[in-house]
């Protein structure tokens, strides 16, 4: 399996300018291949694919000024990622979704390049990252590197530099606990287990919302193209990312404790993209990072050799874990439920359980996992006073 670690550079200041300058490189040669495909296609109706622009990286060395000093490899990556920015934009054609045409990329939009080849370009020298045409780079091992390192990434986030290795890594099964687990993700907790506990939301974009409405005002007022534009950008930059770093570290630690305690773990199959359409809950459920913990989860239980299953979600919170009597009046406002056949419980652990005997049934039972809500039924909860 194929593992991504992620580490901080600290770079010189003349290390920085290179950088810096091949990223600029990197994004003009980006807008020529696109401008190039637009063109041929636009004018004779013809493709222009990637092999055809991979050909003209030798010739550009020889030619550009700026170029000749940039490994290959730097180029080549460049044009595979614009390639892939077409190929994402035909899938989504083909399957009905908007398009969203490949962009050409403004200054400051571009931050990134890659090697594809470790040894060739880049390479750990003892403590530092050996780049081509860069020199050694500071780097912060803040974990060891494992597996093969197949290809390196080098990005820039908000001022800060990063080597993201990408490693080819055995699995690491863990050993098996008999247990299964339901979550339902929701907007007043965060998510809700099976056994009857809520993860409270941390709200993490709105409780920095103050302090973004500031920064953002900052910004505008600023003349374009000024060096306080650029400070006050990259302060709301540094803001945006250190939200984005609250929220990944919270949804990664609790991916990892799910993980390390159950076997399998069942979730809804949510389509998420249609849900944010609606703008009452768009960014609530967008804050709440719904989309990466499914995605953490799965990839986290692929490792560990756990097992994630998606089911359905309709009906799981509008119908009784213990009848399956279906509630037509259940609107978002009732937090609680109360059945006629003696379940009293939280509405969103009801929906939980609800979750987890879906994705049991779609197994054909429970041959070996045991619920962990049948050890610790809900239903002995109180319903809140009024």
């Amino acid at each position: 399996m194929i593992k991504t670690f992620q580490y901080r550079l600290y770079p010189t200041s003349s290390q920085r300018k290179t950088m810096e300058s091949t990223i600029e490189t990197c994004r003009r040669l980006y807008n020529d291949c696109l401008a190039e495909r637009k063109e041929a296609y636009e004018e004779r109706k013809d493709n222009v694919g990637k092999f055809a622009q991979l050909r003209k990286v030798k010739i550009l060395k020889d030619t550009s000024p700026y170029a000749e000093k940039i490994h290959s490899h730097i180029l080549q990556v460049t044009v595979a990622d614009l390639d892939k920015a077409f190929q994402a934009f035909f899938r989504r054609v083909k399957a009905g979704e908007k398009a969203g045409y490949p962009r050409f990329k403004g200054q400051g939009r571009f931050d990134s390049f890659g090697f594809k080849e470790y040894g060739n370009g880049f390479k750990v020298d003892g403590r530092r990252l050996k780049l081509s045409g860069v020199g050694r780079v500071a780097i912060r091992w803040h974990r060891p590197l494992e597996g093969e390192v197949k290809t390196l990434r080098i990005s820039r986030k908000a001022g800060k530099w990063f080597a993201s290795f990408s490693c080819e890594v055995d699995e690491n099964p863990l050993p098996a606990t008999g247990r299964a687990i339901g979550i339902d993700v929701g907007i007043n907790s965060l998510i809700a287990t099976s056994d009857g506990e809520l993860v409270e939301n941390p709200k993490w974009c709105r409780d920095g919302q103050a302090k973004l409405r500031v920064l953002q005002r900052t910004v505008s007022r600023r003349r374009k193209g000024g060096n306080n534009r650029r400070k006050a950008v990259h302060a709301l930059q540094v803001h945006h990312e250190h939200i984005s770093n609250q929220r990944k570290d919270f949804l990664n630690k609790l991916a990892n404790d799910l993980v390390v305690n159950n076997d399998l773990i069942a979730i809804e199959d949510l389509q998420i993209q249609n849900m944010v359409k609606s703008h009452c809950l768009s960014k609530s459920i967008l804050d709440g990072g719904w989309g990466y913990f499914a995605k953490r989860l799965s990839d986290k239980a692929v490792e560990a050799g756990r097992e994630v299953v998606r089911v359905n979600p309709a009906y799981t919170s509008k119908s009784c874990s213990g009848c399956g009597t279906i509630f037509g009046d259940l609107d978002l406002s009732v937090r609680w439920i109360d059945c006629d056949c003696g379940v009293s419980m939280n509405r969103d652990v009801n929906a939980a359980i609800n979750i987890s005997k879906k994705a049991l049934q779609n197994r054909g039972g429970q041959p070996r996992w045991e619920l962990t809500w049948a050890v610790a039924p809900c239903v002995s909860q109180e319903a809140p006073a009024l």
